[in-house]
């Protein structure tokens, strides 16, 4: 489903991706791992089609995630370390959402409600002014809603609490079929148990590449 062959990828001089092959297929659930530089959120920009690679070629369900970006993010949740600033409200965002990704307001309540996100007396407040928490919590809820095929999370618990780790993990592992599911993580203790797959990355290459 994601196919990255001989990606390189510079900033000025320095060089944040090395000539990088790699492919991920359906029911690969992968931790990706390396210290920070190592080029993993480089990666993971590219194949959502936010850089351009200087050379090599990625393709994703068989599109390029240049050309047809919009058509693949329809197939991608991506929930990013940092949450963007998005200044809507979270019943405008949750509209946004449904009429992008065809995704009913239900569906986002359930999965907002499995971690614990009070929607109802938040709904007219900005996601902006929401704390760290709330913000990761209602990213996650969308990114469960929309049943991706392709789902990919860059520490997407740092700003959660032990609960809410415990039910974003949860909800992961009822929803893991037929999937690809990369984690962008530091903390592999958190994954193991639903990871299949272990790639460590450090100064741009891939330095393995295990199963597990």
């Amino acid at each position: 489903m994601i196919e990255v062959s001989n990606i390189t990828k510079k900033f000025g001089k320095t060089i944040s991706l090395d000539n990088v092959s790699v492919s991920f297929e359906k029911n690969d659930a992968v931790a990706l791992m390396g210290a920070n530089g190592a080029g993993k959120t480089t990666l993971i920009r590219l194949i959502l089609g936010y850089y351009h690679p200087n050379n090599g070629d990625i393709r994703i369900n068989g599109m390029d995630p240049i050309k047809q970006r919009i058509d693949i993010l329809k197939h991608v949740s991506f929930v990013p370390q940092l949450p963007p600033p998005i200044k809507l409200s979270l019943d405008e965002l949750i509209s946004y959402v449904c009429s992008s990704s065809d995704v009913k307001k239900e569906t986002i309540a359930h999965y907002a409600k499995e971690m614990e996100l009070d929607l109802k007396p938040n709904l007219h407040k900005s996601f902006f002014t929401l704390s760290g928490g709330m913000k990761q919590k209602m990213l996650i809820a969308i990114s469960l809603a929309k049943k991706s095929d392709i789902m990919i999370y860059d520490e997407p618990t740092a700003n959660l609490d032990p609960q809410a780790r415990d039910n974003f993990y949860r909800l992961l592992k009822e929803h893991e079929e037929n999937k690809v599911a990369l984690f962008v993580t530091h903390r592999l203790e958190e994954v193991k148990d639903i990871v299949n797959r272990q790639i460590y990355m450090d100064l741009g290459k891939i330095v393995s590449d295990e199963r597990v």
